[in-house]
């Protein structure tokens, strides 16, 4: 099976983009998007099938994600269940049948880190509702999860140190995930890879230059990391300050 997932930054700004045109090339079996930032409803895609479910922010032109699948799941499930994260638009849960699905746009700590004890909360809970899910069967987390975990995942570690996405505090709960039973499936792959980033500030050419962040993973619960293929990141597709990641995986 493949799967993608895209930070799209406003999913009618990129249908303006090619948008369409990358998804029918993908011809994924699950493609999930992020940062949506629009109500359902506000844009109608025509994906012949594919089952779509959208999850919006309460806040309009905020956030959100969705996720686009050829085969129909079991059930979906939006947000966690925990009140105080549950307006934004952010996590979507899929049953497949032999494992959990799910897409996700991580709180960023924002300017000034004026949003990181949130973020903290956010992840204690996150952490916690995944792990009571792979108690049940394997589970697959893809999204845009606002932290560059290792100094090889950004491309200028020293200066970034204290900003949100590289604080010490974020990576720490990457890590704590991570070995709470989930494989970085691109790390998996590709260890030692450098220069492989997924996202690039809008400013002073970033992404002409490659000066980018490896802040969007797909991330495999251990009891099925020996399942995967490929891991990918596709920095050739434009569209968005993201670029789409991709896992192959035999299920």
């Amino acid at each position: 099976m493949r799967f993608i997932s895209w930070n799209v930054n406003g999913i009618r700004a990129c249908a303006g983009k090619g948008f369409m045109d990358y998804f029918s090339a993908a011809d994924a079996d699950i493609f999930c998007i992020q940062e949506s930032k629009m109500q359902e409803g506000q844009l109608k895609l025509d994906m012949p099938g594919y089952k779509q479910f959208w999850y919006s922010a309460d806040k309009k032109g905020y956030s959100g994600t969705a996720v686009f699948t050829k085969k129909e799941p079991v059930s979906v499930e939006k947000g966690m269940g925990i009140d105080i994260h549950d307006h934004e638009g952010r996590l979507i849960k899929l049953d497949m049948g032999d494992f959990y699905f799910i897409t996700v746009y991580v709180p960023n700590s924002q300017n000034e880190l004026k949003r990181l004890d949130y973020r903290m909360q956010w992840e204690d809970d996150f952490r916690s509702y995944v792990g009571n899910l792979k108690k049940e069967k394997p589970v697959i987390i893809c999204g845009d999860m606002n932290v560059a975990h290792k100094e090889i995942d950004i491309k200028n570690p020293d200066t970034n140190h204290k900003n949100p996405g590289f604080t010490d505090e974020e990576r720490e709960k990457m890590t704590l995930l991570l070995e709470s039973g989930f494989t970085d499936s691109f790390r998996y792959k590709y260890p030692d890879a450098k220069d492989e980033y997924s996202w690039w500030s809008y400013r002073m050419k970033a992404r002409e230059r490659n000066v980018g962040w490896r802040i969007d993973y797909f991330l495999v619960s251990d009891d099925a990391k020996d399942k995967i293929i490929d891991s990918k990141i596709h920095q050739e597709i434009m569209g968005s300050d993201h670029c789409p990641v991709e896992l192959e995986i035999d299920f």
